[in-house]
């Protein structure tokens, strides 16, 4: 070999050296749900036990942050199967889409078939889903946060079976209660594998009665059915009833108890592949922890400028009296707390709306806002509410109703700010059809999604007054009906009462109506926006005289203006 060469590779070999001593192990580096720079490309998930809500519902969030993924919803009937059928088991990818010419996604990811079948069951139950499962009529209900996992427990093989939303879907269809779905989805994923498209996972998974953390992640590259071992590692704790949770993309599961049943779950070798991993080491005299084994997630909201903002805003809107610290390490935030006042589903909609609004993080504070407050120009803080989102569901549970008439899926098309919240029952045989379709790349007025999305667009001209009109039609459309679901209730229950089929028939046809008028409702909003604040001007469509006035620019936006112009000007000035 070439001297020079042979030097530069001795020179190497040091720097590894070197960088092995004094860095951990690269592949015990978490792989995480943010990028490089810090910014989260995930979700937000928002919990509340029964005993923490106003009316004895369980309450779970989905933020469904991409940017770029498929955003339309399908239903899926129930079904009866003969013996003998068996269910093909498919990878589905997250984020991927095929353009509408193509053909919609939830028809051709079936061209993933893994090779794998598992047997059927009698009977599937019915559900909705989007990018996940989301709610059966049986009330039961899903939502999810990517969290990562260390680095050399990540499976991009294709050698897993399962991914995160196929086990969603098979716990829809076969599943009545949060732990009949942990254990199935545990199970599934330990006999047929987990990974390739998904690493660490969390989903928030409630049904009337309770609310369970279920956390899992892949077992590393090297798995295969044929070695006998379990394919995945899991873990579950149940919110108390009376308390509230988060996770902002971050593990939230710490301290295990596996001798209380009544409130945690996990894979038998939970403890003991840690140790084999050299993940935990049982001599510390540190009791195992599950998140700091599995998906450390280091820093503050503080420490990371605000990246990690979202577990220390919850807890400081639900419980402001525990007065919690922004430079508090986000893995010594306790798993859940019980909130100074019970929470109803229209807070919940409120706060997948915040923006740290008045904190430290505030994304309109100074001048990061421009002149109209617009909180997606300063977009270094991640806030609950974020420009990503494809879509959020607020899943609610309630026990005192039949099943198909006490779910509902509350949702959402795109930036929460914009939007507005609306009802899918449990029972219903049927989404809109406007839901079903649509794509980022090509505008499609058949699609709800894109409804939302122009009355976002002409909301960011001068944010601070659009926004004031786009509060206004949800007062008009999202308020009132939450206010009045219980009459919707009633209707539906008198009617389920004398015939299950009606009751269905009558929630179907009202759910499909409400969101048919407030698409409507947002494609004149959108118009209306366009008129109004056309030119950077105020046009107001209900004064008889035809005259233009402008915004209001602030004093301080003018003045900051002059001394930005007064610093660019050249030194000899």
């Amino acid at each position: 070999m070439n001297p020079r060469k042979l030097r530069a590779c001795f020179l190497l070999l040091a720097l590894i050296g070197l960088l092995a001593a004094f860095f951990p192990s690269w592949r015990d580096r978490p792989v995480t749900s943010l990028d490089e720079e810090g910014f989260a490309q995930g979700c937000t998930v928002i919990m509340v036990g029964k005993g923490a809500s106003t009316d004895g519902s369980t309450i779970a969030t989905h933020t469904c942050d991409c940017g770029t993924c498929d955003w339309t919803w399908r239903h899926v009937p129930a079904a009866d199967h003969k013996p003998g059928e068996m269910r093909r088991i498919y990878h589905i990818n997250q984020y991927k889409t095929w353009p509408p010419e193509e053909g919609l996604k939830w028809d051709l990811y079936k061209r993933d078939f893994t090779g794998l079948e598992i047997p059927e069951v009698p009977h599937t139950y019915a559900y909705h889903h989007g990018m996940f499962g989301y709610m059966n009529d049986q009330q039961l209900a899903i939502g999810e946060s990517t969290i990562g996992c260390v680095r050399k427990l990540h499976n991009p093989t294709p050698t897993p079976a399962f991914d995160i939303t196929m086990l969603t879907l098979i716990a829809m269809e076969r599943c009545r209660t949060a732990r009949e779905a942990i254990q199935l989805m545990g199970s599934l994923a330990e006999k047929y594998g987990y990974g390739y498209n998904d690493h660490g996972e969390m989903l928030a998974v409630h049904d009337p009665n309770e609310v369970w953390v279920f956390e899992i992640v892949p077992v590393g590259p090297l798995w295969t059915p044929q070695s006998g071992k379990p394919g995945a590692v899991w873990c579950a704790q149940r919110v108390p009833d009376d308390h509230v949770s988060v996770c902002p993309n971050e593990s939230r599961i710490g301290e295990i108890d596996l001798s209380n049943k009544d409130y945690f779950m996990a894979s038998e070798h939970v403890v003991s592949f840690a140790i084999e991993q050299g993940l935990y080491d049982p001599g510390s005299g540190k009791p195992f922890s599950w998140k700091r084994a599995y998906s450390p997630a280091e820093g503050s909201a503080t420490s990371t400028n605000g990246r990690r903002a979202r577990m220390w805003r919850f807890f400081n809107i639900v419980a402001p009296s525990l007065k919690l610290s922004p430079e508090t390490p986000n893995m010594d935030y306790p798993f859940s707390v019980k909130p100074d006042r019970k929470i109803s589903v229209q807070d919940v909609m409120n706060m997948t709306r915040d923006r740290a609004q008045g904190t430290p993080f505030d994304r309109v504070k100074g001048m990061r806002g421009g002149p109209f407050g617009n909180p997606n120009y300063y977009a270094t803080t991640r806030t609950i509410c974020t420009p990503s989102v494809e879509y959020t569901t607020v899943t609610q549970c309630r026990g005192w109703l039949p099943a198909p008439i006490g779910g509902i899926v509350w949702l959402c098309f795109g930036l929460q700010d914009t939007s507005c919240y609306m009802p899918l029952y449990a029972g219903i045989t049927d989404v809109p059809d406007s839901f079903k379709i649509g794509d980022h790349w090509i505008f499609n007025r058949e699609s709800a999604r894109w409804a939302f999305d122009y009355v976002d667009f002409h909301t960011q001209v001068v944010y601070s007054y659009a926004l004031e009109e786009v509060k206004k039609a949800q007062a008009e459309w999202e308020a009132k009906t939450v206010a009045g679901i219980g009459e919707i209730d009633k209707q539906a229950l008198e009617r389920y009462n004398r015939s299950v089929e009606e009751g269905i028939g009558y929630l179907t046809g009202y759910c499909l109506t409400h969101a048919d008028r407030v698409v409507k409702a947002w494609w004149k909003l959108g118009d209306d926006l366009l008129v109004k604040f056309n030119k950077i001007s105020y046009y107001d469509p209900e004064k008889r005289t035809r005259d233009r006035n402008k915004p209001v620019y602030p004093d301080w936006w003018k003045k900051a203006i002059q001394i930005y112009d007064i610093l660019l000007e050249p030194p000899e000035k």
